[in-house]
């Protein structure tokens, strides 16, 4: 299963799946980089996070999605990570992308439910530079994400993996800030070449009650009573999605630590 080195290679990954309409145009525009390999889950397994196999082994199988070799994994979206930089392949990639994830992961409580940035993470775990692409759509949600998950969608899908192509250039180009562990980008629905780009932060979300009961069964409803907690601040990700602009946000797996408020120490430290 490993094929002869290369120099330099992209991972691809995702939570959507092999199936997903997203991964074929996501490998056709990062190959004018750098070639691309892919190694993603052999079923839908978004809201799953940074979850990893432990107790239950990993199996892998092979498709082709047009001329692209995939190798598909019976685990989650940072197995699958994990196992295409250090078990499948001879030699290591310089860089990890996740996605396009049909959907939103912007706001902290969609953002720590991902998979698609839970895979991204992951890279960050074993020193390499992670995007996360999502894709946005404001409104008419089920409308759109039935479109998008269909074969009519390609196009759609053609156009917003050229613009991923673009920003992973640039971090392939020049890598992440030695401050910056992973990119997680939002791109509307609707972007294109002209769209603006800006660097959000994530934007501080609550949420309410996930479950609703169903014949004695508890059956996840989606993100009910999502909201946005704070001022209001147009430098979030969610603010650029409303806005229709290009959300790239920089994140870091240990941003805290130096900048502890006071209170903490007298409270806690001994």
């Amino acid at each position: 299963m490993s094929p002869a080195p290369d120099p330099d290679w992209i991972l691809v990954t995702n939570d959507d799946g092999v199936d997903s309409p997203a991964l074929g145009p996501l490998l056709d525009a990062l190959r004018t980089i750098a070639p691309a390999r892919a190694v993603v889950p052999d079923q839908e397994r978004s809201w799953i996070g940074k979850a990893m196999s432990r107790f239950v082994p990993v199996t892998t199988g092979a498709r082709v999605i047009g001329d692209h070799q995939v190798i598909t994994v019976s685990g989650y979206p940072a197995d699958c990570t994990q196992l295409g930089v250090k078990s499948l392949f001879a030699d290591e990639p310089r860089l990890v992308v996740s996605g396009i994830n049909i959907g939103a992961n912007h706001g902290a409580s969609y953002l720590s439910a991902s998979g698609t940035v839970g895979a991204a993470l992951e890279a960050a775990q074993v020193g390499l530079p992670g995007v996360a692409f999502s894709a946005v759509r404001e409104g008419e949600w089920e409308v759109w994400s039935r479109f998008m998950s269909s074969p009519a969608s390609r196009r759609d899908w053609q156009r917003l993996s050229a613009l991923a192509a673009e920003i992973v250039g640039e971090v392939w180009t020049a890598g992440l800030p030695e401050s910056v562990d992973v990119l997680s980008v939002n791109l509307p629905s609707s972007a294109d070449a002209s769209t603006p780009r800006r660097i959000t932060r994530l934007a501080a979300t609550r949420h309410g009650k996930l479950f609703a009961e169903h014949d004695g069964r508890y059956v996840h409803q989606g993100t009910v009573g999502l909201r946005v907690v704070g001022p209001d601040a147009d430098d979030t990700d969610m603010a650029a999605s409303s806005a229709d602009v290009i959300s790239i946000t920089p994140l870091r797996l240990a941003a805290i630590g130096h900048d502890l408020h006071p209170a903490l120490r007298s409270r806690f430290e001994r």
